[in-house]
This record gives structure tokens, sequence and C-alpha cells, in this order.
């Protein structure tokens, strides 16, 4: 059994183990299983090991080796490429670090390593055709889902315990449940995105890890966790640590249960509706209430297209401000033919389309968010995906239906999508497996700045029905 951050960091502590001794180990992980894996794409070895040297901080995760996604994280004089050829080719790399990097370093974390995701982390799938597909170890021939995949097949593989993911879809969820991980995304704008950005794509995107463990997502929240000078606004601070949070009685608690996806536009495969269906009747054992109920609003049929509107104007603007990175336009050529179907999209929205869809959001997470404030319910429990891990190569973009992968995405999307537009937390837990043993999360959704309900209850479940000790059949020994 692969042990998790914490417990990595307590050996440090305790002088059973050093940050040396930790950071080789993880490094030799990555020369054994990452040829089959792709997961890391920007090994940084040696800049891990110079940063051990100089003495690293006393932070709570000091000596912990931890892999960062190459999707935002930017970290002075590392690669920087977010899965697009042009910047592959050019050779970018940044040139500052991002507040969050500096965080996790803060945190004690080594730092041996970038992840690979797909361009721009825009599917929910991980084959960039700048770096190959990234396989998941659970079933090599299957994806381990994005955009955070490759930071999910290196903790699921036991690479390292913990990596960097971030979410503007569903990205640290979808590939923590097709990877049998814990994906918390948290709250908007509860862990920020400065200097660069204030709220990227008007406030979807939220960022953290994937992690092995409940505790892990919550001292990791810890860390990284607060505003900076200049955030155009703060999440509601919590009143004590999140790590406390683990282990908390959470009371007794009202909890919707929907495994239908908003719409109803497909069915959800009945290996995840069983996974939300069995979560349900645990949670009814610890003593909560558990009724078919969701928000009403969540079924609004202009939600996906209101969606689409802001995420498509996203792409257009990631196109434009990687071009002025470059100092060149960025062209047909220079991109995957989904990315620019996907901005030709974008830019054939007005100015008044986005506003009219930034207001459909806002006024869409008001009516939502009535549901947990007004109708008394404390969690909304949903299968994370409708679909189980897919097949590599599900997502490919024919040249005449290059919006082909985009719409495939939609059955990963369906339940985590409308809470990045809400900037509401959630989190998928591995508590489910298919009769082929392919792992299948449980999506719980709290109140916007309630993390703390959400630890409370996935610490819970994570004592009732534990999962430490599930393996893949590609993991490390060690």
């Amino acid at each position: 059994m692969v042990i998790d951050a914490s417990e990595q960091a307590r050996l440090v502590r305790d002088g059973e183990a050093s940050a040396e001794e930790l950071l080789e180990e993880a490094i030799a992980r990555v020369e054994q299983l990452n040829p089959q894996l792709n997961a890391v794409i920007h090994p940084l070895f040696e800049q891990a090991r110079a940063a051990v040297s100089a003495g690293l901080p006393q932070g709570p995760f000091r000596g912990v080796p931890f892999l960062v996604k190459d999707l935002s994280c930017y970290m002075k004089d590392a690669p920087l490429h977010e899965g697009n050829r042009a910047l592959r080719d050019a050779g970018n790399m940044a040139d500052h670090d991002m507040w969050l990097a500096q965080r996790l370093r803060r945190a004690g974390f080594v730092i041996l390593g970038r992840t690979n995701a797909p361009e721009f982390g825009i599917l929910p799938t991980t084959e960039p055709l700048a770096y190959d597909p990234t396989h998941n170890p659970w079933d090599l021939e299957r994806s381990p889902c994005g955009s955070s995949g490759g930071s999910a097949a290196a903790v699921a593989a036991g690479l390292v315990a913990a990596a960097h993911a971030n979410d503007g879809g569903g990205s640290i969820r979808i590939p923590a449940s097709h990877c049998g991980l814990v994906g918390l995304k948290p709250t908007r704008a509860r862990v920020s995105q400065a200097p660069d950005f204030g709220d990227t794509i008007g406030g979807i995107v939220a960022e953290l890890a994937v992690t092995r463990s409940v505790r892990d997502a919550a001292a990791i929240l810890d860390a990284v966790h607060g505003p900076v000078p200049g955030d155009p606004y703060a999440a509601p601070p919590p009143a004590r640590p999140f790590l406390e949070e683990v282990g908390a009685d959470p009371g007794a608690l009202r909890i919707g249960l929907m495994t239908a996806p908003p719409g109803g536009q497909f069915e959800t495969h009945a290996e995840c509706a069983a996974a939300a269906e069995s979560a349900a009747a645990l949670l009814e054992e610890l003593g909560h209430h558990v009724e078919r109920a969701h928000p009403a609003a969540l079924e609004d049929p202009e939600q996906i297209a209101n969606f689409l509107v802001r995420w498509t104007a996203g792409i257009d603007w990631n196109l434009k401000y990687w071009g002025a990175a470059l100092g060149r336009e960025l062209g047909q050529d220079d991109v995957e033919p989904s990315t620019w179907a996907l901005a030709e999209q974008g830019r054939s929205h007005s100015a008044g389309d986005l506003l009219r869809a930034i207001e459909h959001a806002q006024a869409s997470s008001r009516r939502i968010a009535s549901w947990w404030a007004d109708d008394g319910f404390d969690l909304l429990l949903t299968p994370t995906c409708a679909e189980p891990p897919p097949r590599l190569g599900e997502f490919a973009a024919p040249p005449e239906n290059p919006l082909a992968p985009i719409m495939r995405a939609i059955p990963f999307a369906a339940f985590t999508s409308p809470f990045n537009t809400t900037g509401q937390p959630a989190i998928s837990l591995p508590l489910h497996e298919t009769a082929d043993g392919l792992p299948v999360g449980v999506h719980l959704v709290a109140a916007y700045g309630r993390e703390d309900l959400l630890l409370r209850v996935a610490a819970q479940l994570e004592q009732a029905r534990p999962w430490a000790d599930r393996s893949p059949p590609l993991q490390a020994l060690a």
C-alpha cells in the first residue's frame, strides 16, 4: 500500500526518513513506470535535488515529493506548454512563479516534475497531440480522463502521493473518479490565481490537487488557500483549519440524491448510478437522511449553451494570451483541430452574447444556491461522471467533425460543470468499482464556502468504506 502525503511528512518530521530518501525513491518510481504511463512530461529531478540540498521550509509537507500539472501553476525556469505544440516547439519557459507554486514550496513540497494535460485543459481526457496520451494505471488502454489526467495517473500509480490539479468543468473531479482518488474542487476564489489572473474565464477555474486521502486534500487546502492583495474577491474564511474538519462529527444531514444527468439528455451508465445509490445507502447507515431531490434550476435548458459561450470565449482568449506571449498570432496549424473549431465558435459570439451568458450564469447560480439556502438541504449526491473510464481514442476529432471531442465530453462533465458555474465546492470520492475492477467516483456538493461540511462527510465515508488498500494493476511497490 502506498502511503499518503501526510504520512510521508510524518516520517520526515520524526526522523524515520529523509527528504533525500523520499525524493530518490519517487524519482526511481517515475523512471520505472512513466514509460508505460506517460504521466510526467517534464522531469525536474535536478531542480528538486537542488531544492532539498538548499534546505526546505518547515512546512506541513516538508520533504514530500510532488508533481505539478503543466497547466497553470507556473514555476520560474520550468517548461510551460499546456499541451500545445506551438509552446512546446518554442521551448516556452515560465519567467516567474505563480503564487500557488510559491505556496506549495512553502508547505515543504519537493516538486520533481510537471504532468501531462490536454491542450489548454479543454477536454476531459489527457491525449494531447503535443505529448501523446497518458494511460490509466487501472487499464492502460483507458484514459485517466482529464484535464488533470497526468497528475491523477501519477498519484494512482504511486509515483507520488499527491499532485497539483485544476478544474474548469470537472478537471479535478473527473480524473479522480476514473483513477480511484480523492478530488476536491474548492470554493471559487478559495485558492488565488495570482499574480497573473483574477478569476480565469469568469471564475469557473479552481486550483488544488488530486490525493489518496481526505486528510491530504484538507491539509493541502490549508497550505494554499487565502486571498492575495489585488484579488477581485475572496471566499469566506474558514472558521478553523480544514484539517480539523477531518474526523469531526457532521451531525445528521439532509442530502439530495440525483442520478440522472441535468436535462435528462442521456442515460447514466448503470455502474455510475449504482455508485451514487450505494453511497446514498451508506450515508443513510451513517445517520443521514437521503431523498431523491436536486435543484430544479439544474434542469434549465439554457445551462449548457450559456456555459459553452463562456467556455469557447475562454478558448479564444487562451489563443490570444499565448499568441501575445510568443509574439505572434496563433493560427490553425498551431493548435489541435477541436481547439481551433471551439475558438472559432468563441469568436462568433458578440461581447453582448458573452455578457448575457455571464448574467445567465449569475442568475442560475442564485437559483441553484437557494436549494441549499432556502430548501433546507446540506449536500447534493450524484455520480461524478455518467460513464466509467473511456478507452483512449474515443475523443478523436475526425476531419469532417472537429467538434466531436467536445460532444463526447458531455457525459463526463454533466454532473461536475454546473458547480464551476456556481462556484460551489465539490468532491469526488473513490467509493465504487465496476464489475471489471475500474474505479467509479461519487460526487458531493456543498453550499458556497462549505468545504468544512464536505470534508467532514468525506472523512466519515472514507472511514466507513476505506479505499487506501485498493491498487491498480500498474503501481509502484513502495
